[in-house]
């Protein structure tokens, strides 16, 4: 039996309504039934907070670093650069060397970094789209399985995980306080997306020009795009940092709503909302 109103939710008042529909005074006063056997149960919430943080923690490590390898880039840029500048008449080959190592060490506590951040990243995203199943599955448009799959496709892994964060974000909105949704704009998880993929792609591009620069101004100009790179990696953490605190608030607010699906239009009205938000 479902709600006489949006036949969406099962009755909690003598007159048939569920619980959002009855409004605050029925709410107050409709007695509580119990939680029917198809919707999953309060327990399999689980909060992401902890991981939450430590991925924070690890971004601003990551931003750190990426600060460190700017300093490191663009020594290694003034070292080659006066020596191109004097025809190589002063050139220091023990400062050059020393710069080249602090490049190099940057450049291994950026990899270290990225790796243990990617881990953890990828567990709070898993756990934050199990918590979507609950809260609403039709806002899913994948398994939770791809959670963790999807960055690991070559090109889709371009696409896919902004997908399955964009339903999860859905299925986290708190509602209003008239049981309808409550309009959460998504820009600073689209800003976080974009800025990601910039910079996993100059990266690329430019470590791999880095590796085949031979010439001494061929070493400058690539040192250059490597600054310019991790600048725009830590953006990119920094944007990160404010969508995981976003996206934990929001799915704590929606907890404490229970577990109750709470779109209250049909499918056709919810795949409209999903594609203009």
């Amino acid at each position: 039996m479902l709600c006489s109103t949006c036949r969406l939710r099962p009755p909690v008042t003598d007159d048939g309504r569920c619980l959002l529909r009855a409004g605050p005074a029925g709410a107050a006063t409709a007695p509580m039934r119990p939680v029917p056997a198809f919707y999953a149960p309060q327990q399999y919430l689980r909060s992401p907070e902890g991981l939450a943080k430590a991925v924070v923690v690890l971004l601003a490590l990551i931003a750190v670093a990426d600060l460190l390898a700017v300093a490191a880039e663009l020594n290694v840029r003034r070292v080659i650069a006066a020596g191109i500048a004097n025809d190589f008449a002063t050139y220091d080959e023990a400062e050059a060397t020393l710069a080249d190592n602090m490049s190099g060490s940057a450049g291994g506590l950026q990899s270290l970094l990225g790796l243990a951040t990617a881990v953890v990243s990828i567990i709070r995203f898993r756990r934050v789209r199990l918590n979507a199943e609950v809260f609403d599955r039709s806002m899913q448009s994948m398994r939770p399985g791809w959670a963790v799959g999807a960055w690991f496709v070559p090109i889709a892994n371009l696409v896919l995980p902004r997908r399955i964060a964009g339903g999860v974000w859905t299925a986290s909105a708190r509602t209003g306080t008239d049981g309808g949704w409550r309009t959460v704009p998504a820009t600073v998880m689209n800003l976080w997306w974009g800025a990601w993929v910039c910079s996993l792609i100059l990266s690329q591009f430019s470590y791999r020009l880095y590796l085949k620069a031979e010439q001494p101004q061929e070493i400058v100009d690539t040192t250059g795009l490597l600054v310019a790179a991790d600048a725009f990696d830590i953006v990119a953490a920094v944007l990160a940092i404010l969508f995981v605190r976003k996206l934990t608030r929001m799915q704590g607010e929606r907890a404490a709503l229970g577990v109750f699906p709470l779109s209250t239009s049909g499918p056709a009205e919810r795949a409209g909302w999903g594609r203009s938000h």
